[in-house]
């Protein structure tokens, strides 16, 4: 039986991709991270799953139906943060909006779909947009951590609708319908 691992999130506008791309590119480049570079610049809103290829349609059946109800709504990225011992973010200013859309994706993946990733029981939601990770050594976060919470960064953008990501083996791929 073929799987294919999926997740949902939040891409931001081409432009504010490529800024955030500039940012992962200098964390692999001076601290040696490159796993961020494996996706797009992205807010998560629901964690990686494996899903059966052959149930693609009821899975892009509930994306697109998200996404026709979906109210357009503003989100900002301020400045960096940081998930000791090895995770590099730019900070996600959270919103009501975002809170509930990160829900109501939730919850539509467990009714309609019956998918439950223990993961989230006893995690909140803490958005943010990753630009070093998991390769990221723990001296080297400590020396990235020293570097970027001194700088500042703004962006923002309309959130019009939210992505399906797949994974092909070496990356992460937004899918289209």
């Amino acid at each position: 039986m073929s799987e294919s691992l999926y997740f949902i999130a939040i891409v931001p506008p081409e432009d504010i991709q490529e800024e955030i791309t500039k940012l992962k590119h200098e964390v692999a480049e001076k601290y040696g991270s490159k796993h961020a570079l494996r996706s797009p610049p992205h807010i998560t809103l629901h964690m990686p799953f494996k899903w059966r290829d052959k149930r693609f349609d009821e899975l892009a059946e509930v994306i697109k139906n998200l996404n026709s109800d979906l109210a357009a709504f503003e989100v900002e990225l301020k400045d960096f943060d940081f998930f000791e011992p090895r995770v590099v973010f730019v900070n996600v200013v959270q919103s009501e909006k975002l809170k509930k859309l990160q829900k109501k994706v939730v919850d539509a993946c467990r009714k309609e779909l019956k998918l439950d990733n223990a993961n989230y029981k006893n995690r909140p939601f803490h958005p943010h947009v990753t630009i070093g990770f998991r390769d990221l050594k723990k001296p080297m976060f400590y020396e990235a951590k020293k570097e970027f919470k001194k700088r500042e960064v703004l962006f923002e953008f309309r959130v019009e609708e939210i992505v399906l990501l797949k994974h092909d083996g070496k990356k992460w791929n937004v899918v289209d319908f």
